[in-house]
């Protein structure tokens, strides 16, 4: 006679056959760089150049194992090596000085050609987001659009980067909730101080305009994306405008050390 516990057993057989199953099939998944991607990371990823020769080698690792874990389909667009290259670089930066750090809140990235709206519609009007981190059905998944996307690292000279933005968000969101404030890589006693620069940021951003992509002045949310945008774009261009900004994002993501 079959008792409960022989039963519990096989079913727990069963979810482990299922879960490996699924790992080699996500093994398959993996994507294979192309042979010049570090001519394209040395192209087009400034963050890249200014690395030594270990830093380098450190960052396409990182890179290529990021890419080995997540999904990325096209919709109605063709996702080309270019393109998967800066959606790595775009992962890989803001984390860099964080060698064990996981996107556990991201399976899988859909690369649309365009800008949608918030139905997700590529056609028709009111098309205006370029990148979004999902939520509700979408959970764990990432939306960015291809020409945004490149754009971002094709143009150095401008402080848009949809890739960081959209990481950012991520980073943000990994201790439960988006809201600024990266407790997960923030230490606690600069929470206060950091809360309180973003507030009296965004209120002289609403009264006096800024320099500072003014879609940050949204919510702090949105601030701290656009910001470490700016920051990881042109840092020296940031330190002299906003030095305050600057310091505290060096704290957040541990570039000073």
């Amino acid at each position: 006679m079959i008792t409960v516990l022989q039963i519990f057993f096989v079913l727990v057989l069963i979810v482990v056959i299922i879960l490996f199953v699924f790992r080699i099939r996500r093994t398959r998944e993996i994507i294979h760089l192309p042979d010049n991607y570090k001519e394209i990371l040395s192209d087009y990823v400034k963050f890249y150049r200014q690395l030594d020769e270990e830093g380098k080698r450190k960052f396409e690792e990182r890179v290529e194992h990021f890419l080995s874990t997540v999904r990325i389909t096209g919709v109605n667009a063709d996702v080309e090596d270019l393109d998967t290259i800066f959606i790595g670089a775009g992962a890989i930066i803001p984390v860099f000085s964080f060698p064990d750090w996981q996107y556990v809140n991201l399976h899988e990235i859909l690369v649309y050609p365009g800008a949608f709206n918030e139905d997700f519609d590529q056609g028709g009007n009111n098309r205006h987001i370029s990148g979004m981190v999902g939520s509700g059905s979408m959970q764990n998944v990432m939306i960015i659009t291809k020409w945004e996307l490149r754009q971002g690292f094709i143009n150095a000279t401008d402080l848009r980067n949809t890739a960081i933005h959209e990481f950012v968000h991520l980073i943000d969101k990994m201790d439960g909730t988006m809201d600024g404030v990266p407790e997960i890589i923030l230490e606690r006693k600069f929470v206060n101080h950091w809360t309180g620069l973003m507030n009296t940021t965004i209120q002289q951003m609403r009264m006096h305009g800024s320099d500072i992509d003014m879609y940050g002045a949204t919510n702090p949310v949105e601030f701290f994306a656009v910001i470490s945008e700016y920051f990881f774009e042109r840092p020296d261009l940031l330190k002299i405008k906003h030095s305050d900004l600057f310091e505290m994002l060096e704290r957040i993501f541990r570039t000073n050390r």
